[in-house]
């Protein structure tokens, strides 16, 4: 996913700002075809993605949740390995997170249930890959299609759990009961009152700080363990890292444990920090982003971050442009998205060669400047 030829800072920060620079650039275009001025709809996504403090925390909320999922998807692209189930396994994991609340919410506290419900949803999620990660390392099923087959069967299975087993009596849409407030997360704008801040109300909460959280772990267990390099290597070449006496089918299965973990903990976010219930469809897409958003930021935490960020502002200012004009609809944000998936993932190369021969020229001529005045 990087160029080892060109320096991290512009693998990691310049070469996807020129991606989507391009994006935005072609979006304009789509823009200026149904009569928007394209300077004033990009003003009005910022302002209603980061003018407002409400703005701002739905901005953050939708970013959470790219950081679980984009995380995810990182880190199997760190073992070669293109896990595009994250939408199933965030399902699964939230199903899991939800199950540990409503078991628990009418007889323990919040310090019991919290890291309970994180734990159920992490290996809710990770079971939910296991199948997929067994059928790939031992049985040489590819697993991509596996883990499609697993986002289906996720959904089917949501379904019948709760409209048939969840939903309570009396209900008429397939939700569950509310959990208790022993099991809610505390809000953001509740956090940030406690130090004497004002925050208006919006769906970010504490969950937030576990993604920041995540963001560091898997920074630090890619770049510094065994198992950090074990996985890169493994993703670099197989067959080396076979002679190197790692044990490729074991790793894939742990691999592919550790993404399902960290998709399942998208439930802490919609479930017990949001809606505070489970309901069908609270993933609404969000594995799915945390590819392009994992592309996006090169499968490096930082560059996950922005792109989750950048995500963030797309869809929340996306929702006020909607707003706003007429003859803007929901499908022509989406348009965007898909321009900016567009040059980011699978154009992403198209600016390397470029850039490097830029990059590799002006070191040359620095190069030559130095010699030139040492004599």
């Amino acid at each position: 996913m990087t160029n080892n030829k060109l320096p991290a800072w512009i693998n990691i920060l310049l070469l996807p700002l020129l991606n989507l620079l391009l994006a935005f650039a072609v979006s304009a275009l789509v823009f200026l075809a149904v009569d928007v001025n394209p300077v004033e709809a990009a003003s009005l996504m910022l302002r209603g993605a980061l003018g407002y403090q409400e703005g701002v925390g739905y901005t953050l909320y939708y970013a959470t949740n790219f950081i679980f999922t984009g995380l995810a998807v990182a880190v199997a692209f760190s073992a070669g390995l293109f896990n595009i189930g994250g939408e199933g396994q965030a399902y699964i994991g939230g199903l899991g997170t939800g199950l540990m609340c409503l078991a628990l919410d009418a007889s323990m506290p919040f310090w019991v249930i919290f890291p309970i419900s994180m734990l159920g949803g992490m290996l809710f999620g990770a079971l939910w890959a296991l199948i997929p990660a067994y059928l790939q390392a031992y049985r040489g099923s590819h697993v991509v299609i596996t883990t499609i087959m697993f986002n289906f069967i996720a959904s089917s299975l949501m379904v019948y759990l709760m409209v048939n087993v969840l939903k309570p009596d009396g209900e008429m849409s397939a939700v569950s009961r509310l959990i208790g407030e022993n099991a809610r997360l505390p809000m953001m704008d509740e956090i940030l009152g406690w130090f004497g801040i004002a925050f208006d109300p919006s769906p970010l909460n504490f969950s937030f700080f576990i993604a920041l959280f995540a963001l560091v772990m898997v920074w630090l267990l890619l770049w510094h363990t065994r198992w950090g390099y074990a996985i890169r290597a493994l993703g670099a070449n197989p067959t080396a890292a076979s002679y190197g006496g790692i044990n490729p089918k074991r790793l894939t299965v742990i691999v592919m444990l550790i993404s399902g973990g960290l998709a399942g903990l998208l439930g802490m976010n919609e479930i017990t920090g949001y809606s505070h219930q489970l309901r069908l469809d609270f993933v609404a897409g969000y594995g799915f982003t945390g590819i392009a958003v994992a592309l996006i930021g090169r499968g490096h935490p930082i560059g996950i971050l922005f792109a989750s960020l950048l995500f963030g502002v797309l869809f929340q200012g996306g929702n006020e442009l909607s707003f706003e004009y007429p003859n803007v609809d929901r499908e022509m944000v989406e348009v965007v998205q898909a321009l900016v998936v567009l040059f980011s993932g699978a154009l992403s190369l198209m600016l390397v060669k470029p850039v490097e021969k830029i990059y590799l020229a002006l070191t040359a001529a620095k190069a030559e400047k130095l010699k030139a005045q040492e004599a």
